[in-house]
């Protein structure tokens, strides 16, 4: 294909997706208007399987499947970063040597190290009742772990960061949501359809079906992602050099 015709098929490609815009922005609701129809059946399906949160009621519940692909995709990421980024044969590990952390910094990293865990837990355990859920409070708890890196040394991050442990992690979360997603076929519904389980209190930490389950496993499994992927970057920046080890 030369080219001339690749630009052509781009600008036509683009001429298209500009008509479709044009012409779902001229059917929009007025500005500023009280009719919203997507918003008034979201907010009611959220209400009536008690589920606080309409935005995790849509992620989880309504348009369950779209979130399973955006689960796969930062999986799917993970692993070619994993792949891309692994030790080549003419490179080596170089143990980095501990480095001398002033006292504020310190101090400062290793207190707030617990409490921004506590508030990653948080934000992922009450994802069904207040703003935040497994994706936001999934990248806190991970990255949380990493101001010990700031706090201390390396080599105290790798005690408290074994990989193995959290790519397990991350491939169990992946697959938790779709046995739960499966569950509901054997259960005779649909595919993720959050008719499993009793919707519970509404505003309580056991509403909302299946809901807090499918938030509490992308919270672990972005979790796990995050701190594999900044392991290995990590790793390629402190530890592995280029030229075989004397």
């Amino acid at each position: 294909m030369s080219r001339r015709l690749r630009l052509w098929l781009v600008l036509a490609g683009g001429a298209g997706l500009a008509v479709l815009l044009v012409a779902a922005c001229l059917e929009l609701p007025r500005f500023g208007g009280d009719h919203h129809p997507y918003g008034d059946r979201a907010v009611g399906a959220s209400l009536a399987r008690h589920t606080a949160n309409t935005v995790a009621s849509v992620n989880f519940d309504q348009r369950a499947f779209d979130t399973l692909g955006e689960l796969s995709i930062l999986f799917a990421a993970v692993v070619g970063c994993v792949v891309l980024l692994r030790q080549t044969r003419d490179e080596h590990r170089a143990r980095p040597e501990p480095a001398d952390v002033c006292a504020p910094v310190r101090r400062y990293a290793l207190t707030v190290l617990p409490v921004a865990l506590l508030i990653g837990l948080y934000v992922i355990a009450h994802g069904q009742l207040s703003p935040g859920g497994g994706f936001q409070g999934g990248v806190v708890a991970a990255t949380s772990l990493h101001l010990l890196y700031l706090g201390a040394d390396y080599r105290a991050l790798e005690r408290v960061r074994p990989l193995g442990l959290y790519e397990v992690g991350d491939a169990l979360a992946a697959s938790a949501y779709t046995v739960l997603g499966l569950a509901g076929l054997l259960g005779g519904t649909a595919f993720l359809a959050n008719t499993l389980l009793p919707y519970g209190t509404f505003n309580t930490l056991s509403s909302g079906g299946t809901v807090p389950l499918l938030n509490a496993a992308v919270g672990m499994e972005v979790a796990c992602a995050v701190v594999v992927l900044i392991a290995h970057f990590l790793d390629q920046a402190v530890e592995i050099e280029e030229g075989k080890e004397k």
